[in-house]
């Protein structure tokens, strides 16, 4: 069969929270694509930077940053979890990338000590 697209699934722990923020997401964002080649697109956030403090959330499992990076063949989604120094990315193209490559690249970047990475090829 033919191979219509890849992702890669990482899970990282023990990253460093201070690596969670708008700016350091963006810029791992374009370098990473760069790194990968694929041409990038709009970003959109999701967070409690312009939420009222009552609606902001508290939970572990809730409290972070969220993120889309579209590109030209996909997209690229982050989701952080502060409290637990967390991270959590997909990595999707119909074109063809390394995947050890962006691996590493996040492991470095976020400075995690823990990742679980998963590569699918979708046909």
């Amino acid at each position: 069969m033919e191979k219509f697209g890849a992702e890669l699934i990482l899970d990282l722990h023990g990253c460093d929270p201070g690596t969670f923020t708008r700016k350091s997401i963006s810029r791992y964002l374009a370098s990473l694509c760069k790194l990968i080649d694929m041409k990038r697109e709009a970003l959109y956030f999701w967070d409690d930077l312009d939420v009222s403090v009552e609606e902001r959330q508290t939970s572990a499992h809730t409290q972070g940053t969220s993120a889309v990076q579209f590109i030209l063949t996909s997209s690229i989604v982050i989701h952080t979890l502060d409290q637990l120094g967390a991270i959590y990315i997909n990595i999707f193209s119909c074109k063809d990338f390394d995947p050890n490559i962006a691996e590493q690249f996040t492991v470095d970047w976020f400075g995690a000590t823990d990742c679980s990475a998963r590569f699918i090829e979708r046909i």
